[in-house]
């Protein structure tokens, strides 16, 4: 393992030392978790908290925001903490430090975007197994460890021999396409953590709106987004990136691209483009051939056969064995609220559709499998402000045109905390958006209610959809023992 001071590490991130220079014995992680010699980040610490990683013996401190008396029981202690300008050049450079000293020589691949990173990750990372790599990834079917506010994928990587009594050799980083703490962006948030990761491939999903308040237009996202594509131009890595060319904004941005990193394409066929990957009625093509037939997919909605094709084309790119790429294709386990099936008559759909254009492929996608009625459970987004639900509105006025369907709205109000909680201003913002389009609608404030009300109406042969972020994700429990009785 490499020496690292403290001076060293506050002049890398910006920072500033109080207390002596030591070396720092152990890895970065949190102060929950930290050992003696290890250094702990924490966007934010008081006095009690140096005290604890004081006695804790950890060697030191960084955070952002030092809070009442810290400096000074640091200085009083004879403890080393460093303060930053960003805590993301903290984390930034231990997800580097980590990998360094941990996965030196594993092959590495970034994916980003708005939609379908989750998907598209944890199928590379499916597909890298059955090639018999060790793999790590940041995703898994409970949480998204995607952001540089704390250490959480350093000290995983870190860890993961001790965890597992295996070295990482391949890994799977989903990277957060716009991040933030608070109410404040983390300006360049995609190209610090890819530039931290020097992938060998990078996967670009898609660019939609999401984040409102973070960032406020498509061009803000694009610019974030375009970071990862940065870090991976400027790496000395022989690389590659794997772009969707049915976005137009990654369209615009492939054709800036130069010489490196090589591009792997998945599309539509146009005049004059014939993309790596595409999608035709009877299956997945490379080229001319046949890859993958569609009868053979666990999955066929629109979202799941461009994150196929996005893993298939980073897997291509990393040289795995065409037929390991199928079978890790074909005996994937989606994630939980992936266009999940959990029930069969009447058929319950449960999806983490939570902005704009997944709400739209989503419906698209249940109502073309719908033989009679759509039954729509959508869950409001709460706490994220008045202009992503009125967009998610728009979306889902847009969507429910010429089909058969039923709308339940919820706040969840009985199942969310207090960093979830939906406000008047937010429901109002849905519900003057489904006026203006005359849509029908049920309001329902609690999550039960909505589900039983929702299920006393559907017959066997209908489809309920279930579609929302964090309100919608204890409805699969609440259904389940619902169905129980």
């Amino acid at each position: 393992m490499s020496e690292l001071t403290t001076s060293n590490l506050a002049n890398k991130i910006d920072g500033k030392l109080t207390g002596p220079d030591v070396i720092i014995q152990g890895i970065f992680t949190f102060l929950n978790h930290a050992k003696p010699g290890d250094a702990v980040i924490r966007h934010w610490i008081d006095a009690k908290g140096v005290e604890i990683a004081r006695n804790r013996g950890v060697s030191c401190v960084v955070t952002q925001n030092p809070r009442g008396d810290a400096v000074k029981k640091a200085e009083e202690l004879d403890f080393s903490l460093i303060v930053t300008p960003k805590i993301e050049l903290a984390n930034g450079f231990a997800l580097r430090w980590s990998i360094e000293n941990f996965a030196e020589k594993s092959i590495r691949v970034v994916v980003t975007g708005t939609n379908g990173k989750s998907t598209t990750a944890h199928m590379v990372q499916n597909i890298l197994n059955k090639a018999g790599y060790n793999c790590y990834t940041n995703t898994d079917s409970k949480s998204e460890f995607n952001t540089l506010i704390d250490p959480v994928v350093s000290d995983h990587i870190s860890r993961f021999k001790a965890k597992t009594g295996k070295s990482i050799d391949a890994m799977v980083i989903e990277v957060s396409e716009v991040q933030g703490w608070l109410d404040k962006l983390m300006v360049n948030h995609a190209y610090l953590m890819t530039d931290a990761v020097q992938p060998d491939v990078l996967v670009l999903t898609n660019i939609s709106m999401d984040h409102m308040g973070l960032v406020n237009s498509l061009e803000e996202t694009y610019k974030e987004v375009h970071g990862s594509l940065l870090a991976v131009e400027q790496s000395s890595k022989n690389n590659f990136v794997v772009i969707n060319y049915d976005d137009p904004l990654l369209k615009r941005m492939a054709e800036n691209i130069g010489t490196k990193p090589g591009i792997i394409s998945h599309g539509t066929v146009e005049p004059g483009f014939n993309p790596d990957l595409t999608v035709k009625i009877d299956g997945i093509y490379r080229g001319k051939e046949l890859f993958l037939k569609m009868e053979e997919l666990p999955f066929k909605s629109q979202h799941f056969l461009e994150n196929t094709m996005a893993a298939i084309g980073a897997c291509l790119a990393m040289n795995i064995d065409i037929e390991t790429i199928k079978a890790g294709v074909l005996s994937y386990s989606p994630l939980n609220r992936r266009f999940s099936i959990l029930n069969n008559e009447p058929l319950i759909i449960d999806d983490f559709a939570h902005n704009p254009e997944g709400i739209i492929a989503t419906i698209k996608s249940a109502s073309k499998i719908t033989e009679s009625v759509l039954y729509i459970l959508f869950a409001i987004r709460g706490s994220r402000g008045e202009v992503i639900n009125r967009l998610n509105a728009e979306a889902l006025a847009s969507a429910l045109k010429n089909i058969n369907y039923s709308l339940v709205i919820t706040s969840s109000v009985e199942v969310v905390d207090h960093l979830n909680t939906v406000h008047t201003s937010e429901i109002e913002a849905v519900f003057n958006v489904l006026k203006e389009h005359d849509i029908k609608y049920t309001f329902k404030e609690e999550l039960e209610d909505a589900l039983n009300f929702t299920l006393a109406k559907a017959a066997k042969k209908d489809t309920v959809l279930l579609i929302g972020a964090q309100g919608m994700d204890p409805a699969s429990e609440i259904l389940r023992k619902s169905l129980d009785h």
